[in-house]
């Protein structure tokens, strides 16, 4: 059996696309050891200001990592599109010289990794498996620049192909479903969602400093672009909370200008570029409160954010501007309070009311362990080729299979 995974992030790169392509293989592993697991992906490169580096070819086992190097780039849309460009090329490239898959798999936020997947697939007439992060062109209307706004009838076009094109597709929000179901008519469709790593378990993450002007820490951490929109709330935020809290922002992006900019001359608040998972549970341990916003747009009402797994494993106190589904879905957890994106009033009414240290969310974390997720996702995929697969573990890692309403 042989399976190609594309993924434009992979290990160590960091980010939830890298986070759930390692895990997928992992599992993909453990369920079928017979099987011979090619992964193509990139060099490093969520963030142009951490630097990381990793072999071209990795052969561990039955899987072969190969990462492709890319030109340097930074978020813009222009940026990126060069960037998938040349990834995209060397992939085909790479193909030639290998025998035909038994299954193409993927895993995509904005879309061209999927539709590259898509294209792969029919070449080879074999079947096709995509997981799905964002909904790309329903969000490109409202964040890409005016000028390219002609591209989008373009991307239309392409995720229809691309949606139709899977044998199987899975969602990482719920509120997908009805966009996809429009796309995709009654096809197999599921939902898996993000989930908490191993690395967040049987760990302490109470706080050991000593906080002597009696200000509470604000932490968020994470992409720094227009679909999270800081630079609208947390300037203001922290003007009104002066005395009280103390802001830190860990992460970069699209708009950290913009953030930084509003932000000069704030005493209260400092950003810091992306750091390592194990400084950033430092981070973690040393907040009093974890914050997280998207912007105020219709399609990010359907969107529910990876961070906030990471969130809610550590016990901590949330504030999340956040409308939607991801609000439905933060509503039964303890410790956490929503606003409306952009609402200043809110914010700060939600940011009081959030005096507790920390709170048990434990059936929260065992239900959504990544690796039970992820054992889910790779039962799934291997389902295309072998419909007696079994991957559960009692009732972990559930998957949600839509139904046509």
């Amino acid at each position: 059996m042989r399976i190609l995974l594309l993924s434009f992030y992979f290990p160590p790169d960091v980010g939830p696309g890298a986070f759930r392509s390692g895990a997928w293989v992992e599992a993909l592993k453990a369920l079928a050891p017979e099987a011979t697991i090619d992964v193509l992906t990139t060099q490093p490169n969520r963030y142009a200001s951490l630097r990381q580096h990793a072999p071209r070819l990795e052969q561990l086992g039955n899987v072969r990592t190969v990462r492709l190097p890319l030109p340097a780039h930074r978020s813009g849309f222009v940026d990126q599109s060069k960037a998938f460009g040349a990834y995209a090329w060397q992939v085909r490239r790479h193909l030639r010289r290998e025998p035909r898959y038994d299954l193409v798999c993927a895993t995509s936020s904005r879309l061209m990794t999927a539709f590259l997947a898509a294209l792969i697939a029919r070449r080879q007439r074999t079947r096709l498996f995509l997981d799905i992060r964002d909904l790309f062109v329903d969000t490109i209307g409202d964040v890409l620049p005016a000028r390219l706004s002609p591209l989008v009838p373009l991307f239309r076009a392409i995720e229809r192909f691309t949606f139709r094109q899977a044998d199987h597709l899975n969602l990482v929000s719920g509120g997908f479903a009805d966009y996809v179901r429009r796309i995709r008519g009654a096809r197999p469709l599921s939902v898996v969602t993000n989930g908490v790593d191993e690395l967040f378990l049987n760990v302490s993450f109470a706080s050991s400093r000593p906080r002597l002007d009696g200000r509470r820490r604000v932490l968020y951490a994470g992409n720094v672009g227009a679909g999270q929109g800081l630079h609208l709330i947390l300037p203001a935020l922290a003007r009104r909370t002066l005395d009280t809290h103390e802001y830190r922002v860990i992460g970069d992006g699209g708009q950290i200008g913009l953030l930084r900019e509003a932000t000069a001359g704030l005493p209260n608040v400092r950003l810091m570029p992306p750091v390592s998972r194990e400084t950033l549970i430092d981070e973690y341990r040393e907040a009093d409160v974890l914050f997280l916003h998207l912007n105020d747009l219709p399609a990010f009402e359907k969107v529910l954010p990876s961070k906030l797994f990471e969130y809610l494993a550590t016990g901590k106190p949330v504030l999340a501007g956040v409308a939607g589904y991801a609000s439905a879905f933060l509503s039964a957890q303890p410790g956490v309070r929503t606003f409306r994106p952009t609402s200043l009033e809110e914010a700060q009414s939600g940011l009081a009311a959030l005096q507790e240290d920390s709170y048990a969310r434990d059936h929260f974390i065992d239900e959504h362990r990544r690796s039970r997720q992820m054992r889910e996702l790779a039962r799934l995929s291997l389902q295309l080729l072998d419909p007696t697969v079994h991957g559960r573990i009692g009732d972990a890692g559930r998957c949600h299979r839509t139904r046509k309403r």
